[in-house]
């Protein structure tokens, strides 16, 4: 008899998340099998030398095949993809989830193509780096971190606490919202810092060009986290700001306002406004240091230690 949450673990996609998922729900004793797909033949090799799964399989039907749980760790313009080839391999009672960065459009994505007999919950763990592949994976990527889970109205809640069970278990913090409002949320903590990261860094590389190299020698600390910001997996952000299109526009727009707001009280001289500004965002910094979101270290406590190389996805 099993003590585990999920006797069978499907994974499908083996970059960062999908490998991490392996190696933490391995090492917490949350499963006994784990199978593995993955659509490029290199990168399933070398999941199969990591030893991440028991079983690994080109196809996605052929992975979830009597599967308790299955994770598609794949980005979010693949969502219906694998919800098709899944679908008729799908054990009755299997619950299916997902840990894309937009919610809404996973749903209307996998939603439909999935049988009545399965629980659909998705799910979204807010951790990562910029690093990508097998390799970069890590059992310890969701300790302290938040996951949220959007259940619907059709959620069983027996099938929804268990897949809470399975994230606190990997030491994540669960929270649960709607689709909806986990988009909008995210819009503005993580897709709206991508797309300003993105912007100045292909706006320094066009400076470069003008100034002899000097952008990238004399990088100051924020420049340098625009860098890394900027260095995250071109594929799953080109489909975040597709699939989340109307919450991004929405905080852009929100934006853009303030900016121009800023440009006016810099060329105006008005150092009362913006000393407050200021004020009111190193508050929101110590909120997230209280929560135990960053640490206060120099650097934001960044080792200064050069991370190995991970082979890419």
């Amino acid at each position: 008899m099993t003590d585990a949450l999920f006797p069978r673990l499907a994974i499908i996609g083996i970059g960062l998340i999908g490998s991490s998922i392996a190696r933490a729900a391995r090492l917490n004793g949350l499963v006994d099998d784990i199978a593995i797909s993955d659509l490029s033949p290199v990168i399933l090799k070398r999941a199969e030398e990591l030893s991440l799964g028991d079983s690994y399989h080109a196809a996605a039907g052929d992975a979830v095949a009597n599967a308790d749980l299955v994770i598609a760790c794949v980005p979010v313009g693949a969502a219906e993809a694998v919800a098709e080839a899944i679908a008729p391999r799908l054990k009755p009672g299997a619950i299916v989830s997902d840990v894309g960065s937009v919610k809404g459009s996973v749903v209307r994505q996998m939603k439909p193509h999935l049988p009545d007999n399965v629980q659909f919950i998705p799910a979204h763990p807010v951790a990562g780096t910029e690093y990508s592949g097998p390799d970069a994976g890590f059992a310890e990527l969701f300790v302290n971190r938040w996951s949220i889970v959007c259940p619907d109205e059709d959620t069983e809640p027996g099938s929804l606490d268990r897949l809470v069970a399975f994230w606190a278990g990997m030491g994540a913090n669960v929270e649960c919202m709607s689709a909806e409002r986990h988009d909008l949320v995210l819009a503005i903590t993580s897709h709206l810092p991508h797309l300003i990261a993105y912007n100045i860094v292909g706006t320094a590389a066009d400076l470069e060009k003008v100034t002899e190299s000097e952008v990238m020698k004399f990088s100051a600390g924020g420049f340098r986290d625009f860098t890394r910001i900027a260095a995250s997996d071109p594929t799953m952000w080109r489909d975040v700001f597709l699939h989340n299109r109307d919450a991004v526009l929405e905080v852009l727009g929100r934006f853009q306002e303030d900016l121009f707001a800023l440009q006016r009280q810099i060329r105006w001289g008005e150092g009362d406004r913006l000393y407050d500004l200021f004020s009111r965002t190193r508050a929101i910094r110590r909120g997230i240091l209280t929560l135990g979101q960053d640490a206060p270290e120099a650097d934001f406590g960044r080792s200064h230690k050069a991370p190995s190389k991970p082979s890419s996805e």
